[in-house]
């Protein structure tokens, strides 16, 4: 009896069809991908049409032709691995160093960039509640993924899900328990409505769109990794552009500032996190 091989060089795509591809995108949906990392960019797509059995063509074909589908593909291909209070060294370093000074301002408005499904969102929202500067507070979350954000809005995770984040919780140091800013319903847990009234979620594209509020805070960790560095400093530009003088950018312990123009126009609060403060009060664009 013969056994057949499925032939995976069929479902890899290759450097002038990613780049065809991204054309292809950019021309029919108005989305621009070709700065995105393109090694990390091929493995998503050789992904996509190894588990959905396409050839490129296929590919090709349903993205030009079926506009319902295009929605399933960018859910598929952006990056949406998130967990709250992750990298509990990073909610330590925002709660000793940044909210002593955010508590000053009247109104703090806050962004989290590439929030993917808001569990980012919900752990500022209470990391301010128990710094007791939720009454002046607003979270921005946005991401470019529309269906991850109906998650966001809900405030919904599974029980499981907030089982595995409460040792996060404890090892930023705060104090209870991560469950005690939940509703518990059998085997989902619900956001309490007070830290929820003071967010806001929407599609923002940090390729394409521009600067929509003035913020005292951004937060945008594990994002930079996937983009190349003249697109990180296009974003750099929009961030740089969007806080008020003063204002604290946060990029987390695996991504840092390195043009040489953006680092003189940004303190560093903490080097291992990342944390940077805009310097002065000019917003001239780079």
């Amino acid at each position: 009896m013969k056994i057949y091989k499925v032939q995976t060089a069929a479902y890899t795509i290759t450097l002038p069809q990613l780049t065809e591809l991204n054309d292809v995108i950019k021309k029919v949906h108005g989305f621009d991908f070709s700065e995105y990392s393109k090694a990390s960019l091929s493995r998503r797509l050789d992904r996509i049409m190894q588990i959905k059995k396409l050839t490129y063509y296929d590919l090709k074909h349903l993205i030009i032709n079926d506009h319902e589908y295009f929605q399933t593909f960018l859910d598929e291909i952006t990056v949406n691995v998130t967990e709250m209070f992750r990298d509990p060294n990073f909610y330590k370093a925002v709660n000793a160093q940044v909210l002593p000074y955010l508590s000053s301002y009247q109104h703090i408005k806050m962004w989290s960039a590439g929030c993917s499904s808001g569990e980012e969102v919900y752990s500022l929202s209470i990391l301010m509640h128990l710094a007791g500067l939720s009454a002046k507070s607003f979270i921005y979350g946005t991401d470019i993924n529309t269906e991850v954000l109906q998650e966001a809005k809900k405030g919904i995770y599974s029980f499981r899900k907030i089982k595995s984040y409460a040792e996060n919780y404890t090892l930023a140091g705060f104090s209870g328990s991560l469950s005690d800013h939940f509703t518990i319903m059998y085997d989902a847990a619900s956001i309490h409505s007070e830290l929820k009234q003071n967010t806001l979620f929407s599609v923002h594209n940090l390729i394409s769109d521009n600067t929509f509020n003035e913020f005292q805070f951004i937060s945008c960790r594990n994002v930079f990794i996937y983009f190349e560095t003249s697109l990180q400093e296009r974003i750099l530009n929009l961030f740089y552009k969007s806080l008020c003088p003063l204002g604290f950018l946060c990029l987390g312990s695996k991504e840092a500032i390195r043009s040489d123009y953006f680092k003189s126009k940004f303190k560093t609060i903490n080097s291992k996190e990342n944390i940077y403060q805009k310097i002065g009060a000019s917003s001239t664009t780079y």
